[in-house]
């Protein structure tokens, strides 16, 4: 089995440190203050994405994205927390799953952040915002993720907190899981999965329970 997780929202929260650099860098170019809420509401977007919806010139995107990247940088580690039980999913899911992370923030951040948590370890592959032409929704992310694995199997499974992750689950053709514990609800989250835990321990319980029947059924 091969588990994909999301980041943000999935296994940590860095809410804090995102909206602080955010509002950093609409500052920074005396660009009108956003609300917490409009910002959180985009969270799970790439960057630049964000910039443009609150209304950043397309020419001047890449100018915010830099400033927000400076501050985010130096604050990353201090603000940033894994969720509840996230440490127990993750460690759980390597027992019996060959794992990976495919996420819009910056891979070498993310990087940065989970070897900070001591679970990078866990992971064979983190597939980041610079490292794909069209990140999620689009199945380029989970595409290239996979190419990691040197095995082969039908049972692959993405668990994250947004609609973007498990339609980019469907474009890939594997499966997903929402988890309520980050930024879309679950009336969002049903309407592009038939699976909804709590949090990415729930779903990966389910998933072990899952590959035991699998495992019990070839037994036979």
């Amino acid at each position: 089995m091969i588990i994909l997780f999301d980041l943000d929202g999935t296994l940590i929260d860095s809410t804090e440190a995102i909206l602080e650099s955010f509002h950093h860098a609409c500052d920074a170019f005396d660009f009108p203050s956003q609300s917490d809420e409009n910002i959180k509401a985009l969270i799970g977007y790439p960057l630049d994405v964000m910039f443009s919806e609150v209304g950043v010139e397309v020419a001047k995107v890449w100018d915010f994205v830099a400033t927000y990247k400076e501050r985010y940088r130096k604050i990353s580690t201090q603000k940033t927390y894994l969720l509840e039980y996230s440490r127990e999913a993750v460690s759980l899911a390597a027992e019996f799953a060959s794992l990976g992370i495919v996420t819009t923030k910056t891979g070498q951040y993310s990087r940065v952040l989970m070897e900070h948590f001591e679970l990078m370890s866990h992971f064979e592959v983190l597939i980041g915002r610079e490292d794909v032409e069209k990140p999620k929704p689009d199945a380029e992310p989970i595409l290239k993720a996979l190419k990691s694995f040197n095995e082969t199997t039908e049972e692959i499974w993405m668990i994250g907190d947004t609609k973007l992750d498990l339609i980019s689950a469907k474009n890939a053709g594997i499966e997903s899981i929402g988890v309520l514990s980050g930024y879309d609800g679950r009336e969002v989250l049903r309407q592009h999965t038939n699976y909804i835990f709590n949090d990415s321990y729930e779903a990966v319980k389910y998933l072990q329970s899952r590959q035991k029947s699998l495992e019990n059924q070839l037994c036979e």
